[in-house]
C-alpha cells in the first residue's frame, strides 16, 4: 500500500507529495492517500486560507489531476478515475501538443482562465 509522506516530513516538494499517488490503482487506496494528503494541506490552510476559498480536498484533487498530466494517457486516465479528479485546465480530455502549447502561452499571458485555478502548497 502506498502511504502519503511515510517519513512524516514537515515540508514536501510537489514531486514528493504527488509522485507516489501516480502508482495507485485501487480506489480505496487512492481515497486514503487523498485523505492524508488533504490533511497535510490543511495544516497550511489553517495558517493561511486559500484565497479562492478552496478546501484541502479540492486543492489535493487539483494538484493530483494536474500532476497526472505529465504521464502517459493510460496513467493519467487511471489516476483521474481512482482519485475522482481531472486536469484543472484540460479536464478529462487529452490535449494535442498544439492545444497544450497554446494553453500554456495563454496562461502565461494571463489570457486563459484556469478551470479551477492552480493552487500552491508552500
Amino acid at each position: 500500500m502506498v502511504k502519503f509522506n511515510p517519513e512524516n516530513k514537515g515540508t514536501l516538494t510537489y514531486g514528493e507529495a504527488l509522485r507516489p499517488a501516480i502508482g495507485i490503482k485501487d480506489k480505496a487506496e487512492a481515497q486514503e492517500y487523498l485523505r492524508d494528503y488533504a490533511a497535510f494541506i490543511q495544516k497550511y490552510l489553517d495558517k493561511e486560507p486559500d484565497r479562492q476559498g478552496r478546501t484541502a480536498i479540492q486543492i489535493a484533487k487539483i494538484n493530483i489531476g494536474y500532476f497526472s498530466g505529465y504521464y502517459d494517457t493510460e496513467t493519467m486516465k487511471r489516476v483521474h478515475e481512482v482519485f475522482d479528479t481531472e486536469h484543472p485546465i484540460f479536464g478529462k480530455k487529452e490535449p494535442t501538443p498544439e492545444e497544450a502549447f497554446t494553453a500554456g502561452k495563454n496562461l502565461a499571458a494571463g489570457g486563459m482562465p484556469q478551470k479551477e485555478g492552480m493552487p500552491c502548497v508552500k
